[in-house]
């Protein structure tokens, strides 16, 4: 690679880095059932919206589906002064969670409102509120449209009954024989509509996800290895520069996981070999930590903060009402880990700077849109960009301190032509 980027970076700004020519990715989704084919094709479209934005070219390998736990594809970007070949793997949790979604209506039933008990009885949805009263809120509001959805089968269930007695003269035992069946007809009458709504998708998430942060056995669990696993092999094969994992929403919580199994498989894990990072955006995994009984999810955070040959950054978003934002992931679940921290680095960044203001109050109000936004591309340059960031010559960890400084240099050294003067740069903070 030629040094006109790290000369750029070190000399203008003052700004140390070696760039970034090979770079290793293991991703991490959140609870979506789309999968490895449907998140290839989410990438392509950014990358496509990417390169009619940036002066970069970006050309996108296509995707293998290397087996039923992981597929691949790879990205290539470059200017006239520099290039940087990005390995992208892709952990697939698709059947997994697909599997979850699919269990029959009465045990989705039972399974959420275990949940919703759990967290209510525990003081967990209280110390949430605490935390990020959004997030909370978020919650709550599929909480409530679960106890709709079992008040409407019970209200069904009474009205049935009463007519069996009432206009037909029927036992009490058949009423009750009649009221059940009705409730039970009536919850698989209103799945769909619960499918539609993501109370089943939501609650199925959050039983699996407190079961795992208090120890319990889940399917989590495999995946948990199977990643990790894959990251120390690929840590001592790899040519890479810079392995970096990466987990969106539910994805961050086991990403932590992953990375805290990997160090304990091989401890000697990003001292020697490529520089090891952990990226967790939008990540939803302090609320699986404030549960009192979640003991296994706080002490994964407790060594990932002070686990010296990483470097953590979270990356959080006051729009993204689906994250805790302006939460320190640690001493916010009520960990103190003293002198011995040094993760994570937060980064705050503004969805708003990314998206035209039409575009953007056009979404807005959609949640689980904004929510992507972490993995989509903008509509005008900005100082995050999930594609240069993940596939750019400069390494991930460096971003959050220099990103003004680093996308003025790529709109510069890229393409100078295209260069954009410095009014033009979108650069506000959340």
């Amino acid at each position: 690679m030629n040094d006109a980027v790290r000369e750029s970076l070190s000399n203008v700004f003052d700004v140390d880095v070696s760039p970034v020519q090979r770079r290793h990715v293991i991703y991490v989704s959140g609870y979506d059932p789309r999968g490895a084919q449907g998140y290839f094709d989410l990438f392509r479209r950014t990358c496509h919206r990417f390169e009619r934005l940036w002066p970069v070219s970006a050309k996108l390998k296509p995707i293998e589906i290397a087996s039923e736990d992981f597929a691949h594809w790879g990205v290539d970007l470059h200017g006239p002064h520099w290039r940087a070949t990005t390995q992208y793997d892709f952990l697939r949790l698709e059947n997994f969670i697909r599997s979850d979604m699919e269990k029959p209506t009465g045990w989705q039933v039972l399974r959420a409102l275990g949940w919703v008990g759990g967290d209510l009885l525990s003081g967990t949805l209280f110390r949430i509120f605490a935390a990020s009263w959004r997030f909370a809120l978020h919650l709550l509001y599929f909480q409530s449209l679960l106890l709709a959805w079992l008040a409407a089968a019970v209200i069904a269930a009474f009205a049935a009954g009463q007519a069996a007695r009432t206009f037909f003269d029927w036992s009490a035992l058949a009423s009750i024989a009649v009221s059940l069946l009705t409730a039970f007809a009536t919850l698989v009458a209103l799945r769909p509509l619960a499918d539609r709504w993501r109370v089943v998708q939501i609650c199925s998430c959050w039983k699996t996800l407190r079961r795992f942060g208090l120890g319990q056995g889940t399917w989590i669990d495999r995946a948990v290895d199977i990643g990790a696993r894959h990251l120390v092999a690929v840590a001592r094969a790899s040519k890479a520069d810079e392995l970096a994992v990466v987990g969106h929403s539910t994805g961050g919580v086991i990403a932590a996981a992953i990375v805290d199994r990997a160090l304990e498989l091989d401890p000697h894990l990003g001292r020697t070999g490529p520089r090891l990072v952990l990226l967790t955006l939008g990540s939803v995994m302090p609320a699986v930590a404030l549960h009192p009984a979640a003991q296994r999810m706080r002490n994964i955070v407790s060594r990932l903060a002070t686990a010296p040959a990483l470097d953590w950054i979270d990356c959080q978003s006051r729009k993204d009402v689906l994250c805790f934002a302006n939460f320190d992931p640690v001493d916010g679940i009520g960990l103190d880990v003293g002198h011995e921290r040094c993760n994570p680095l937060l980064w705050q960044i503004s969805f708003k700077d990314m998206i035209a203001p039409d575009d953007y109050n056009r979404f807005r109000w959609n949640h689980f849109r904004v929510h992507y936004q972490y993995i989509m591309a903008g509509d005008r340059p900005a100082h995050y960009d999930y594609v240069l960031l993940v596939g750019g010559p400069t390494p991930i960890a460096e971003w959050p301190q220099h990103d003004r400084k680093f996308m003025a240099v790529f709109m510069r050294e890229a393409a100078p032509q295209h260069a954009l003067a410095p009014d033009d740069i979108a650069v506000g903070a959340s």
